[in-house]
């Protein structure tokens, strides 16, 4: 059964990675769905580490690029070079031709670097000259930005950061999991070797029983109602919520959420989905969707805690009329 080979895959990345199971679990739902996480937490939060152990569990093609503000988008994609042997251009791939890309601070890079990663996140595919290559399969881009720092960054734009599936905040280890990692580290002699589980045909078998899970009308329902209510709050009698949303989210919001809560449920051994599964994804898959005005800036409010009173206030057995 492939959800047994997928709690070995998270005890094997256990053996690396101390106290971030939610990342370890959305990290593999972005796997599951073909769709690419962003991780935003502090420094020495062992994202790397993660998603660095995760590649190798997974028997993938792993790249890590260091995003800074003087990299250029031949860096990240290829470029042709001269060969003087042969009095012609040849196509050199960039790092970007792997399975699992790790774009470290993303947000240390300008605009033009942004934009070639996200086409290719978009696209899958990848032109160098006149010649395009698609791009191998399965393609994940794990990206990670670090909040803490605003001098010498370029934020993402909304419309871009939309093409995330999930932004993910990865929080601090708990006194417990923290003891367990300076323990381990402070040992020179510990060794972080991880054997590989999954290969790439089962990831692609678990897609396929991924997209068999059911799910059921109303809870498709319930999720257009959770996006509509971040585009109309008013509507759904979130009166003081409305004055601090700009913008709702987009249908990429619908789809993924519907994706995501598939994967959770299969990897709980379900095939049909519960409602439980949509809230625990929400806040993931949400929270980079909605833009807040200034308003909400001045009065401390986070999209977290919008995402978190959508789903107290909207009713789950609400009719929906589709127009």
């Amino acid at each position: 059964m492939h959800q047994e080979k997928i709690a070995e895959v998270i005890q094997e990345v256990k053996k690396v990675v101390v106290g971030q199971d939610k990342m370890v679990n959305r990290l593999l739902i972005g796997l599951f769905t073909n769709g690419h996480i962003l991780l935003e937490g502090v420094p020495g939060l062992a994202k790397t580490l993660t998603v660095n152990t995760l590649a190798k569990v997974l028997h993938l093609d792993f790249n890590r690029i260091q995003f800074t503000p003087d990299l250029l988008p031949s860096d990240l994609i290829g470029t042709m070079i001269y060969n003087q042997q042969t009095s012609s251009f040849e196509v050199k791939k960039g790092p970007i031709f792997s399975n699992v890309i790790l774009a470290d601070e993303v947000n240390r890079s300008p605009a033009k670097v942004q934009s070639a990663l996200l086409e290719a996140m978009q696209e899958k595919q990848v032109t160098i000259g006149e010649t395009t290559f698609s791009l191998d399969r399965p393609f994940l881009v794990l990206a990670t930005q670090n909040p803490v720092d605003q001098e010498g960054t370029y934020p993402l734009p909304e419309a871009q950061v939309d093409r995330f599936m999930m932004k993910v905040h990865i929080d601090y280890p708990t006194k417990a999991d923290e003891m367990e990692v300076m323990r381990r580290m402070s040992n020179m002699q510990y060794s972080s070797e991880v054997r590989p589980i999954l290969s790439k045909q089962d990831i692609f078998d678990i897609r396929n029983q991924i997209n068999a899970v059911n799910i059921a009308e109303p809870l498709e329902h319930y999720i257009i109602e959770l996006v509509f209510a971040t585009r109309f709050p008013q509507q759904y009698g979130l009166r003081d919520e409305a004055k601090y949303i700009m913008f709702g989210v987009s249908p990429r919001a619908s789809i993924n959420l519907n994706l995501a809560a598939k994967a959770v449920a299969f990897m709980d051994g379900r095939d049909y989905v519960l409602p439980e599964d949509i809230k625990e994804i929400a806040e993931d898959v949400l929270n980079h969707r909605i833009l807040l005005n200034y308003e909400a800036e001045a009065d401390n409010v986070s999209t977290r805690s919008l995402v978190k009173t959508l789903l107290e206030k909207v009713p789950i057995n609400k009719s929906v009329t589709l127009k």
